[in-house]
């Protein structure tokens, strides 16, 4: 819940149901009420210092199904997918000089998770809403993601210190 309660400044007085977060009736004087919902956990995502061993890892030693790796210059990551029965890891690596990994790495020697990607139905809606209630974006307008569908990042300081992906389900 403590995403959610970072996601919800507006509605601060009123203990929110887990699906029926977006679909009460705001409490934010002037803001309409909004039209999307959050849906279910779509991937954890951990920086790695070392893509192979990570790799190596969940398929060798724990037996995990992994996604070969696949670069993404657009947002400056390599990507492997460990594939678990009820979500996905998201092994990230940096691309370029110019990574936000890479930095990342920097600060965190031994890499850790970086951020946490949940789906939403209506992610142009959920953008609108989520602007009009003080929760900045890290990006202007969406961006493709790794798995093709529109994605946008919030800023953790808006979301009790987690970096969250929203991607279009």
């Amino acid at each position: 819940m403590a995403v959610m309660s970072g996601l919800s400044k507006c509605m601060r007085h009123r203990a929110p149901s887990a699906r029926g977060l977006w679909l009460s009736a705001p409490h934010c004087h002037g803001v309409p009420g909004p039209v999307w919902t959050l849906g279910r956990l779509n991937h954890v995502a951990i920086a790695v210092p070392d893509l192979e061993k990570a790799t190596a890892l969940y398929r060798d030693v724990l037996g995990a199904q992994v996604s070969d790796t696949v670069p993404l210059p657009e947002h400056g990551v390599y990507t492997v997918f460990v594939e678990l029965g009820n979500t996905k890891l998201e092994l990230l690596h940096p691309l370029g000089e110019k990574s936000p990994i890479a930095g990342f790495l920097q600060k965190n020697k031994s890499g850790g998770m970086h951020h946490i990607c949940i789906e939403v139905d209506d992610i142009n809606s959920a953008i609108v809403d989520l602007k009009a209630r003080n929760i900045r974006t890290l990006s202007a307008e969406p961006r493709i993601g790794a798995h093709g569908k529109p994605v946008m990042f919030l800023h953790p300081k808006d979301c009790d210190g987690v970096l969250v992906e929203l991607e279009q389900a």
